[in-house]
């Protein structure tokens, strides 16, 4: 079981380093789904669906829908969602300032809420995706600088001697990357559109990010920690992908539903609070002859995860967490509550969830955050809005959420793979409103 957990985790490793944007993320989620024989669909044209068929469709390349049909008349849904998004520093539009020093400073515009010393002094590189002008149009192309290119370099405590004393670092101008010196004012486009194979001329635009070139790695006396940029949410993401690869078809619709756009709200056209998940249900329902209120039908009998990070006790900071819901990482997977709805868990959700994870010989924790200090919030409530159905918000335990580079515990991804597996193999049936048959 120990050596089962540990590759889990390099292998989680593996694909966060090869996942340093959300382009990057469903594009590695949709090659792994090629492989599978999922067929990838367009949403520009009518689908030819088949009983037993699976697929997969992408929006704006940063989110990725993926489905497997039963051979029979399906009973419900059961969707396993997570985000491809981390918060990190985008490039703004004319990125490059000639700074002091004759140095070449890169602009940049804080996305999600980072934490911003853990930025400084350590390596960073920039990808994204370019659009480029094609012969008949334009396309975008996925770009990756894979090389140490920048830092953002702290003032000297010579310089600062408050920099220990609760410094406040400010984005309009200390999180500024070095990226050369002035005479190289330009290059980054043409190493851009080299990377894109095209001409610097035909570079029409760019969302281009920051990104930790640290890798990651296990660490512990016996190895029961990792640590690795983007853990929230990449790690939900592999394990999702992980089980919904693993599993055989039921007579329910198996979703995997990676949207971007979390760290920010999710409102935008491939975020979880836009049309992509219903429009996808709805194209299903279409494709196989039902109406409206067929495909509505579905929904008693269907029921989603929301697979988010959640917070870890943490080993000087005890008192930050609500002593009675404090998670601990390598204990299996966390099942989030909060009163206000930022997370969707109710007694009913948790309730089917943990007689899932039960089935599984999966443990199961609760987190909560103390009564008196704000939390974060995530994707389920807000997918609710759009599909109604039994939802719950899980995670895994984690420390230094929303870091450059995070510390996790090894044992859990493997943990909330085996949760998935067995999620996406139940069957439900609604009795009536509140009573559910799960086999």
């Amino acid at each position: 079981m120990i050596q089962q957990q540990i590759a889990s985790t390099k292998e989680l490793i593996e694909f966060i380093g090869a996942a340093p944007t959300a382009f990057h993320a469903v594009q590695g989620i949709a090659a792994r789904l090629q492989n599978a024989g999922f067929i990838a669909l367009s949403e520009a044209q009518r689908p030819e669906l088949v009983p037993g068929g699976s697929y997969y469709l992408t929006r704006n390349g940063s989110s990725v829908i993926a489905f497997r049909l039963p051979e029979t008349a399906p009973r419900g849904l059961l969707i396993a969602a997570s985000h491809s998004d981390s918060p990190t520093f985008k490039l703004k539009y004319n990125a490059e300032v000639v700074g002091a020093g004759g140095t070449l400073k890169l602009n940049t515009e804080r996305y999600g809420g980072t934490i911003l010393s853990s930025w400084l002094d350590r390596p960073l590189s920039i990808a994204g995706r370019a659009v480029v002008r094609t012969w008949n149009g334009i396309t975008a192309k996925t770009v990756t600088l894979d090389r140490d290119l920048a830092i953002i370099p702290n003032v000297a405590i010579h310089q600062n001697r408050a920099i220990n004393d609760g410094f406040k670092y400010n984005p309009a101008c200390d999180i500024f990357p070095l990226i050369g010196e002035a005479e190289s004012s330009g290059k980054l486009n043409e190493l851009i559109a080299a990377e894109a194979g095209c001409e610097v001329k035909d570079l029409l635009g760019s969302d281009l990010y920051l990104y930790n070139r640290t890798p990651g790695t296990l660490f512990g006396l016996n190895d029961e920690f990792f640590a690795s940029p983007r853990i929230d949410n990449l790690q939900c993401a592999f394990a999702s992908l992980q089980a919904f690869l693993a599993v055989k078809p039921t007579e329910h619709i198996q979703m995997l539903a990676v949207f971007d756009n979390e760290e920010t709200g999710s409102t935008s056209r491939q975020g979880a609070a836009s049309t992509f998940l219903t429009d996808t249900v709805d194209m299903i329902g279409e494709a196989l002859g039902m109406n409206a209120a067929a495909i509505h039908r579905w929904l008693p009998s269907s029921m989603m995860v929301s697979a988010d990070n959640g917070h870890a006790v943490h080993p000087c900071h005890p008192e930050l967490s609500d002593p009675q819901n404090a998670p601990r990482m390598n204990r299996g997977v966390v099942i989030k509550y909060n009163a206000n709805q930022k997370y969707t868990t109710d007694a009913l959700s948790a309730a089917m969830f943990r007689q899932i994870c039960d089935s599984a010989g999966v443990p199961t924790q609760v987190f909560a955050n103390r009564s008196d200090m704000m939390g974060g919030s995530t994707l389920g409530n807000i997918s609710n809005t759009k599909l109604a159905l039994n939802t719950v918000d899980i995670g895994l335990a984690q420390l230094a959420m929303h870091s450059c580079y995070e510390t996790g515990g090894t044992s859990d991804t493997l943990y909330m793979i085996r949760a998935l597996e067995a999620f996406y193999s139940i069957s439900i049936e609604a009795l009536s409103d509140g009573s559910y048959k799960i086999s």
